[in-house]
């Protein structure tokens, strides 16, 4: 007996599941990064809390893909610093700032776009085996 042959476009589905994937995670950086500078509304209060993508395997075409699972927040220590002209100054004269490094940002968004473009490499060459395939049995 042999093993059930995933449908020929399985790796098309695969990388197409990461490119997803990875398209979320770079909209979960961007908004970290878009935040990295933000305080709390009102004095005392928590200011922007980073977010960290989760990712999940599941099964795509009798192959193993992956999606986004859930954002989680980082429960990271806030940044502080002494501001005590500020709005949001706690009554130490304290501002707490978010818990994003915008370097560890940039390095996952270079990290989160390579992996994109690599998925995107896999199906361009999925394709073109596909036509190559074609080719051959036209002859």
């Amino acid at each position: 007996m042999t093993d059930p042959v995933p449908p020929r476009n399985s790796a098309m589905a695969v990388a197409a599941s990461a490119l997803k994937a990875q398209q979320s995670r770079m909209r979960v950086i961007a908004e970290n990064i878009a935040n990295a500078q933000s305080t709390a509304q009102v004095a005392g209060g928590q200011p922007y809390r980073r977010q960290i993508p989760v990712f999940q395997a599941r099964e795509i075409d009798g192959a193993t893909g992956v999606t986004l699972a859930e954002v989680r927040p980082d429960m990271g220590d806030f940044r502080s610093e002494y501001d005590p002209s500020h709005p949001a100054a706690n009554a130490e004269g304290y501002v707490l700032r978010p818990n994003v490094d915008t370097l560890i940002e940039a390095m996952d968004m270079r990290e989160a776009q390579r992996a994109y473009e690599a998925n995107l490499n896999v199906i361009e060459t999925a394709r073109s085996m596909d036509n190559r395939t074609l080719d051959i049995l036209k002859k």
